[in-house]
């Protein structure tokens, strides 16, 4: 095994392997599919604990290096679960320029979190995110489907007072 050195105290449900068997039962060539096994595996659990990378190595006889090196390799993969709110801080350019390190600042010390990190209540993870794609907003951020942009630290202190209150 790959990642002795990275175990994990976890219990996945017999209804959640049986979710898996199901993934991996819709692919004839598993290790040609293994971005999407992951993808919909990911989708069912949230994210991808080590102990299900394991599993799905012994399932379809795919080294579980292999399949620990893809799941590492995107960024879309997560090994860790993430809280109920992603918050994806643009670090693009154009947020860069008008004051994304700022507003990243005020987050952390918010939450009292870093960057990758999971508030104590599981309501918030922050990330940094390369290009969100809305360079007229700079700064920008998205917290789960909703874009907030023209960013200032009072109003993104709002925001997650607001997200706060409605949790």
């Amino acid at each position: 095994m790959c990642c002795e050195d990275l175990k994990e105290e976890i219990e996945i449900s017999e209804e959640q392997y049986l979710k898996i068997d199901e993934i991996l039962n819709m692919y004839q060539d598993p290790e040609g599919n293994l971005i999407s096994i992951l993808q919909k595996i990911q989708s069912e659990l949230n994210y991808i604990p080590k102990v299900v990378i394991s599993y799905i190595s012994e399932k379809t006889k795919i080294y579980e290096s292999k399949i620990f090196g893809v799941v590492t390799f995107y960024s879309q993969f997560r090994m860790a679960p993430i809280g109920e709110n992603l918050i994806m801080l643009c670090q693009g350019t154009a947020c860069h320029v008008n004051g994304s390190e700022k507003i990243g600042e005020t987050i952390k010390e918010y939450l009292n979190i870093d960057v990758g990190e999971t508030t104590d209540d599981n309501l918030f993870t922050y990330t940094n995110v390369a290009c969100l794609g809305c360079c007229s907003l700079a700064p920008v951020m998205m917290i789960g489907d909703k874009t907030y942009g023209n960013l200032t630290t009072d109003k993104v202190k709002e925001i997650l007072k607001t997200i706060q209150k409605k949790n």
